[in-house]
């Protein structure tokens, strides 16, 4: 079977989706401020590697989604709503790019993955 990564345009639509993204969540009054002194040209390249593992593309050998994100939980007030809005808008960046109903509920489930948030959450 096909990787969601492959059937989703592999690394140029990732590329793409993360940049669009990107552009998305820094307008985002709901979550910009977690961005405020971040390098995002590093931001993006971390996100792709990890979105392409993610969705089936690779292997992924950045730092746990625990590590990447206790500072944020434990100083800077991470949430679970903020989690939400971040799946929210890369969701909607995706159906702006033209991904069908049916590949958005498949990114929508790894996303959403339960295991994830707590993660990224520390929980």
């Amino acid at each position: 079977m096909t990787s969601l990564f492959e059937r989703l345009g592999g690394e140029p639509a990732v590329d793409a989706a993360v940049d669009k993204f990107y552009g998305r969540v820094l307008q985002d009054d709901r979550i910009k401020h977690f961005f405020d002194d971040t390098d995002m040209a590093r931001q993006r390249q971390h996100q792709k590697a990890f979105l392409t593992y993610a969705l089936g593309g690779g292997n992924y050998t950045g730092r746990s989604m625990r590590s990447a994100h206790k500072a944020l939980v434990e100083e800077r007030g991470l949430k679970a709503e903020h989690f939400d809005a971040v799946a929210e808008d890369l969701l909607i960046t995706l159906k702006e790019m033209g991904v069908s109903d049916d590949l958005l509920s498949e990114v929508a489930a790894v996303v959403g993955n339960v295991q994830h948030k707590k993660d990224v959450l520390n929980q």
